[in-house]
């Protein structure tokens, strides 16, 4: 673990296996952090913080530092895209651009706003307060301060991506930050706390602890002197995390899960909203929060899209994400196999009726087939609950406003695809539907340039922008009488 800019055990000498997901076998053994460990790293993040050093290092310097850590990751870039393959278990193509060029991306673009996080001037009407008046000569300006230590606690989903997308904008703030990776996917944010080193980093400024939820993690949430807490996981433990932060009322951003839409209207370019719906549940095995796993397909072209959809479910090659062939990579874990089982047993008990896939596949390791489900109920539970995992179950809607209340009937609010070739069409559907992102006949968009919302049990917060940015300062209002 990374704590004070040393690397040490944890203070119990305790330590966790890792796995390597294509096959269940060990992979590296990484520290087991307890409180003692969380305790230490706050401290250190604390220290840094309230330093002369830190408090007054140029934003330029801030900049800089953003900068060469961007440098280290693509000089790196494929150390690190293997890294992730071998622990998350994604295929190496997936790796190479999603979890490697798109934190240096980020990386340059939060560079940017150090240097121009500014406050305003105002001038203030002459009223009379207790004790001396404004008057007519009083200078009162704004501040945007750093919000303290912030503790990002990120997924197993794109480790490396995550890690760097809460880091960026806390550092950008001038915060000092202390990361907890999660437990099954450690190894890429460790070798990223080496890469800060080397990029200059002060000693405290990022501090790596690694251990799990219910310890290391509780132990940062409920830590008095962390000032931020910026999750990005389940909902479930986004609740927990919520409760107990607001004992002290700790800022947070929390970046849950999601139930997204892939609405296809009937007039849509079938071959391109075709590819699209595929690429957007089975990328990273469906293990992405934005993932499309609702199909929403017009009656008119919903034979011929979800056709479509199958076969291209059929053709994907599954296997190990080092096999340069593969197409569709493991799960993460044995916890997240049950998981998906659990919800393939539950669509067939339901009434789902299953089109393709369905079946964990025998082989060693946690791989499940992908796998599509047709459906004429919204409200199941397949079509309610996040599965996090490449399942996709798709519904046939009749009209335009049938469809935005089919979208908007889960507890969820993170993402929707909309596919048409009415442009008034695709502006009414985008401004009614209940997301912060809506992609209209593409992807959806994933640039931290652009800001996004987490609407309903998706979340807290804005990622992205210079949003992302505030999400990490405080407001201070400064009122001067001037002779």
């Amino acid at each position: 673990m990374l704590i004070g800019g040393q690397w040490v055990p944890s203070r119990s000498s305790s330590v966790r296996t890792v796995h390597n997901p294509a096959t269940g076998e060990p992979l590296a053994e990484v520290a087991e952090a307890g409180a003692a460990d969380v305790n230490a790293a706050v401290a250190a993040a604390r220290r840094t913080f309230e330093s002369r050093d830190w408090r007054r290092l140029p934003p330029a310097r801030r900049t800089e530092l953003l900068w060469n850590l961007s440098y280290l990751i693509e000089e790196h870039a494929e150390e690190l895209a293997v890294m992730e393959v071998l622990n998350q278990g994604k295929p190496l193509s997936v790796a190479r651009g999603l979890d490697v060029k798109a934190p240096v991306q980020t990386l340059r673009y939060y560079a940017g706003w150090a240097t121009k996080i500014e406050g305003t001037t105002v001038d203030l009407a002459p009223v009379e307060p207790a004790g001396r008046p404004y008057g007519p000569h009083t200078h009162a300006y704004s501040l945007r301060e750093p919000v303290g230590v912030a503790a990002a606690i990120v997924p197993w989903n794109v480790p490396l991506l995550m890690a760097v997308a809460r880091l960026a904008p806390a550092i950008t703030a001038g915060c000092t930050v202390i990361i907890k990776p999660a437990e099954q996917t450690p190894l890429t944010t460790l070798r990223l706390g080496e890469l800060i080193e080397q990029a200059g980093f002060p000693p405290g400024a990022v501090n790596i602890v690694t251990g799990s939820g219910e310890v290391a993690g509780v132990a940062l949430v409920s830590h008095p002197d962390v000032d931020k807490i910026a999750f990005v996981g389940s909902t479930e433990t986004a609740r927990t995390i919520a409760a107990s932060a607001s004992r002290s009322l700790k800022r947070l951003s929390l970046e849950c899960g999601g139930k997204s839409p892939t609405i296809i209207f009937a007039d849509a370019d079938v071959e391109e909203a075709t590819a699209a719906a595929a690429g957007l549940i089975f990328l990273n095995s469906g293990q992405m929060c934005f993932a499309g796993s609702r199909l929403l397909v017009q009656s008119a072209v919903a034979d011929d899209i979800i056709s479509g959809v199958v076969d291209h479910a059929r053709s994907l090659k599954v296997g190990p994400g080092m096999d340069p062939e593969t197409d569709l990579g493991p799960l993460v874990s044995q916890e997240q196999l049950d998981r998906v089982s659990g919800y393939l047993a539950l669509g067939r008990s339901e009434g789902a009726t299953l089109v393709t896939g369905g079946s964990r596949i025998d082989r060693p390791g946690y791989f499940v087939e992908p796998t599509v489900f047709r459906t004429n109920d919204p409200a199941l539970r397949v079509n309610q609950e996040e599965i996090f995992g490449p399942v996709l179950v798709t519904t046939e809607f009749s009209d335009e406003s049938e469809v935005i209340a089919m979208a908007n009937a889960t507890s969820y609010g993170l993402s929707a695809s909309v596919w048409t070739n009415d442009l008034s069409r695709a502006h009414v559907v985008a401004s009614e539907l209940r997301v912060g992102g809506v992609s209209i006949n593409c992807a959806i968009g994933l640039d931290h340039a652009l800001p996004m919302g987490l609407y309903k049990q998706s979340g807290i917060g804005v990622s992205g922008g210079f949003q992302g940015v505030e999400e990490y300062l405080e407001t201070k209002s400064v009122t001067v009488a001037l002779r």
